[in-house]
């Protein structure tokens, strides 16, 4: 082995992906740390807990993504591999696009993307193709409007728009992505000030416009939550779908709750369950809501202090700090009585 790989091998970060949850969130930040701290990484047991266990389409365009933006070595990096050696470059900037082949989801790409965009020269742009509104992630709602939120607050400069719709099971949704180079500001959030309001939104495909699904979701919504302002959006897609999205607006913070529909449920159970979600939030008394506490966890470590009220400490949760400290200089507090997170340099 020469000089050159024996310092590789020394500095290398091991992750053991069967940690905590288990899933997709510790290789999209594994995969983004390293390349912004150019320490290579091997992601072991991937995807250990799930009952498909290794790399998904979604995943696997995320490495490569990467891999392409900082020109890394990685082997490994194949449907269903259960481990991955990613060895970074260095990070350019330039025009990306991805095209995940299925209906996942395009916002867990970005969770990779976006923090090492940040990190590159100049702007970068992301063409995306897949789902923009699928299960098991945020749709392209709370990433516009909750996670946009966030990067506007902590200073980054971040730009999101949809050109189509993509629904299980065919996908085929595309987004454009513009995020600015810059280095996050510290966020303390622990008071939600004033309540403004509550905007919703529901989404569906051209095809169930004649059933009235967006308006009945709204009418579920209506039964638990009061509606201040609604929007109302038909458009076509290769697959038939539909989703609900709201958010409510603080003076410092939002909160935001996104559901997708499904054939087994009426279109007014959609808007029960958004709003059902959303008040979850509420009651919390949090300036952070369940699915943006963990995404914001890597910022706050770039930023090296801060601290944030969130809705619940889940697990998902626990495992990203797991990880984010295993490759920046912080110490990340969890406060579970009273639901608060705080990061400081180690």
């Amino acid at each position: 082995m020469s000089f050159k790989e024996n310092l590789i091998m020394s500095n290398t970060i091991t992750i053991d992906g069967s940690h905590g949850e288990g899933g997709g969130q510790m290789i999209r930040t594994s995969i983004a740390l390293s390349a912004i701290t150019g320490l290579p990484v091997n992601i072991k047991n991937i995807r250990a807990k799930r009952c498909n266990p290794g790399l998904s389409p979604q995943h696997l365009k995320s490495i490569l993504a990467c891999a392409e933006m900082c020109d890394a070595k990685v082997t490994g990096a194949e449907l269903g591999s259960s481990e991955v050696k990613f060895i970074p470059g260095k990070i350019h900037d330039g025009n990306f696009s991805i095209d995940i082949g299925t209906a996942g989801s395009t916002a867990l790409i970005l969770q990779t993307l976006v923090p090492v965009a940040i990190h590159a020269p100049n702007p970068v742009k992301f063409q995306i193709t897949g789902g923009t509104n699928v299960k098991w992630s945020m749709d392209f709602e709370y990433m516009q409007h909750i996670f946009g939120y966030y990067m506007k607050t902590i200073g980054i400069d971040y730009h999101i728009e949809i050109e189509k719709r993509g629904f299980y099971p065919k996908g085929g949704g595309k987004i454009l992505v513009t995020i600015s180079p810059g280095t996050p500001s510290t966020l303390n959030l622990t008071k939600r000030g004033k309540f403004q309001k509550i905007d919703v939104r529901a989404i569906a495909e051209n095809r169930l416009k004649t059933k009235q699904v967006a308006k009945r979701e709204l009418k579920g919504f209506s039964t638990i939550l009061k509606i201040d302002k609604q929007f109302i959006e038909y458009n076509s897609a290769d697959s038939i779908g539909t989703s609900m999205h709201a958010h409510a607006h603080y003076e410092n913070c939002k909160l935001g709750s996104s559901v997708i529909g499904d054939i087994k449920i009426s279109a007014e159970e959609v808007g029960k369950k958004c709003a059902i979600q959303l008040k979850k939030q509420i009651d919390s008394s949090a300036c952070v809501d369940e699915w943006m506490a963990d995404q914001i966890l890597p910022y706050m470590a770039f930023a090296s202090s801060g601290k944030i009220h969130v809705a619940h400490i889940t697990q998902h949760t626990e495992t990203n700090i797991h990880v984010i400290e295993k490759f920046l200089p912080v110490k990340f507090t969890i406060d579970k009585e009273n639901n608060i997170i705080s990061v400081n340099k180690k």
